[in-house]
């Protein structure tokens, strides 16, 4: 997501650090790069105008020494950006029942999002109820049923009734029990007289703790015009963006956001049920620069495995009592997070890294043989591999498990390396804060090392 504007603040924060000289050449070219950039990006022409005057009267200031000067430009270039992208605000549930509405015109995706977010509380120790209100759409409660079943979420709709209100009505006893409500509304082609006067009806009885705006990243600047009168028409609290992953008008889209003061809470990048992110400026632009987040990275963890598997398996890591299954599991909760090239902007040091297109994707079949080899393999072998890659006797176990798996030698290879990666991590990462995760210098520490090329191996 906005890659091209990345590599050009990348590129333009370079040419600050390595000058000689800031002369008005240098300054200007800069700003010409950063112009293009931001406004492929669909950024506002005022704001980068703004943005552009700031860069120049700083650069171009006879009174800052040269050295302070490089040093005062990058900072303000990444202080003004993050103006740019707006505040951080996160969206907080309360100790008592939660209520969340979700309010948006056709097509932004709210009910393929009530489910990411469904899954989201509820991998965070939640009781999520989602009840469908959208009464207008064909097919949107069947919809919602289905998202449900197929994540183990619960449902909440009729298949038949087309009054809003009574759909609560008739569950409201049903949903005494759950923490988090989560509310599917009608939607229309803008916001008229019909659509403002049922989401103030609905809101009006559900008494919701939060109106959260949904619209796609592809709308640009036109989100400021939306966001404002969903502001003024029924209150919003928050903004969920849609489809971060596929949009150039993404750029336009948070920072349109940011200036009618909406916060946006969350954004989403993908079709998969683990592709909803908290939205964080700080990290975003860290992203976007090359320098990771790791936080978002956890975070994201703990959507694919569930909050208590991710600290059962931190538990292990930090031990360095890993198994084979451990193994596996970790390369299934990959897969789970859309593949190595939606979260290797995440890692430190790994966001230019070529990664061989479905290298993650590609091993369901792998990790099937995988599961065999593990049958085949003896309770002492599952849990000490190292006694497979032993010179006297690791060929005639590997052998012998080959032949009881029905697989190629290679395939438990394949296996035993993905142990030694995992192992390498260990032996670099052992004082990880738990609460932190590994912090950017151990892994930037552990790229250096093992280099990009040995710590993509996937094959």
């Amino acid at each position: 997501m906005l890659g091209k504007l990345g590599e050009v603040i990348k590129k333009a924060t370079n040419k600050i650090a390595n000058a000689i000289f800031l002369d008005k050449n240098l300054v200007d070219q800069i700003i010409r790069d950063l112009q293009r950039a931001l406004i492929e990006a669909d950024v506002n022409v005022l704001l980068v105008k703004q943005l552009s005057d700031k860069i120049r009267k700083t650069a171009l200031d006879e009174r800052i020494k040269q050295i302070e000067k490089k040093e005062h430009l990058i900072k303000l270039l990444h202080d003004e950006l993050i103006i740019l992208l707006g505040k951080a605000k996160k969206l907080e549930l309360g100790k008592t029942q939660n209520k969340i509405m979700l309010v948006g015109l056709y097509g932004a995706g709210k009910t393929t999002t009530i489910a990411k977010l469904g899954n989201y509380f509820a991998k965070r120790g939640n009781k999520v109820g989602m009840v469908g209100l959208d009464v207008h759409r064909p097919g949107a409660p069947e919809q919602l049923q289905q998202l449900a079943e197929r994540n183990k979420l619960t449902a909440f709709v009729n298949l038949k009734e087309k009054n809003a209100v009574k759909i609560w009505e008739e569950n409201k006893d049903k949903l005494k029990d759950y923490g988090l409500i989560l509310i599917d509304t009608a939607g229309r082609h803008n916001l008229d007289t019909n659509l403002k006067q049922e989401i103030e009806a609905v809101a009006k009885k559900i008494n919701p703790t939060e109106i959260i705006l949904v619209m796609p990243a592809d709308i640009g600047q036109a989100a400021k015009k939306q966001a404002q009168e969903f502001k003024e028409a029924v209150k919003i609290s928050g903004v969920i963006i849609t489809r971060m992953d596929s949009s150039a008008k993404a750029g336009g889209a948070l920072t349109a956001c940011a200036e009618t003061q909406a916060p946006v809470y969350y954004i989403t990048t993908g079709e998969k049920i683990n592709d909803i992110e908290e939205f964080d400026p700080e990290r975003f632009l860290s992203r976007l620069l090359g320098m990771g987040d790791l936080q978002t990275l956890l975070e994201k963890i703990k959507s694919a495995t569930g909050e208590k598997d991710a600290e059962a398996m931190q538990k292990k890591l930090q031990e360095g009592k890993i198994s084979l299954e451990d193994v596996i599991e970790q390369v299934k909760s990959m897969g789970a997070l859309g593949g190595f090239d939606k979260i290797k902007s995440m890692i430190p040091g790994l966001g230019s890294a070529k990664i061989p297109e479905g290298a993650i994707e590609n091993q369901e079949e792998k990790i099937k043989k995988w599961e065999h080899i593990l049958k085949s393999m003896t309770k002492e072998e599952r849990a000490d591999p190292e006694i497979l890659q032993d010179k006297k006797e690791g060929n005639s176990r590997i052998n012998r498990i080959a032949q009881g798996a029905g697989v190629h030698n290679s395939e438990i290879r394949s296996l035993l390396k993905q142990y030694d990666m995992l192992n390498c991590f260990l032996k670099e990462g052992t004082d990880i804060d738990p609460s932190k995760g590994m912090s950017q210098k151990q892994m930037m520490k552990l790229v250096k090392k093992f280099g990009k090329k040995k710590m993509m191996r996937f094959k």
